[in-house]
């Protein structure tokens, strides 16, 4: 595949495999509002994107996969909650608790060694240690897509890796216009999507590629 099939083929699978609940299509809404916000305070005022980013879109994109997005069998792709987890690119459920813990955790190093070994000015304000902590972040954040990026390279190729990565930067854009009416259809009552088919209008093939 090209770079934009294999990156349209991520995005659908992603789609199809993890975002039936309105729910959880509604929160990534909310999620990828604050994530734009957070792009573009990042250039203005990184302690504002960074906490943005971490305290509002980060939690509010992982609550819908951890409590409201089904774990029996997928009947429209025919695929358990276990294989999924299994073969997933990104950041499966096990992997995010680990991400999330570290993210959760990070800021005790800062109490315990405030220089965290030299690489910041100690803390004199409240303010301060904010600004610390969102630098921490911002690199937990960044070290963990690269990380992943690189470990695809060596699971399946670099191709997989760099489509992975576009794709989780641009989500939030593609976020929006994808379950911009996610809020419409829960109002209504609407608590998961109908069954999930392929672009051709056909119900989904059993799941036999990574998302």
């Amino acid at each position: 595949m090209t770079f934009m099939q294999a990156l349209a083929t991520q995005r659908w699978d992603d789609h199809r495999f993890y975002h039936h609940s309105r729910i959880n299509q509604s929160l990534h809404l909310v999620s990828a509002l604050a994530f734009i916000g957070a792009y573009v305070l990042l250039f203005v005022n990184t302690l504002a994107a960074v906490m943005l980013g971490w305290l509002v879109a980060m939690p509010s994109r992982q609550a819908g996969h951890f409590f409201f997005e089904p774990k029996g069998y997928d009947e429209p792709n025919q695929a358990s909650h276990e294989y999924k987890e299994q073969v997933k690119v990104g950041y499966n459920l096990r992997r995010k608790t680990i991400l999330l813990s570290i993210w959760a955790l990070s800021p005790l190093l800062l109490v315990f060694d405030p220089t965290l070994f030299g690489l910041f000015t100690a803390h004199t304000s409240f303010y301060t240690f904010a600004y610390n902590v969102s630098v921490m972040w911002l690199a937990v954040g960044a070290g963990a897509l690269v990380f992943r990026t690189v470990h695809l390279f060596f699971l399946y190729d670099v191709q997989t890796g760099l489509v992975w990565m576009t794709k989780i930067l641009t989500d939030p854009f593609h976020d929006v216009a994808l379950y911009r009416k996610s809020p419409i259809h829960l109002l209504r009552g609407e608590l998961f999507d109908p069954i999930v088919t392929d672009h051709s209008g056909q119900q989904a093939p059993h799941a036999g590629s990574a998302a």
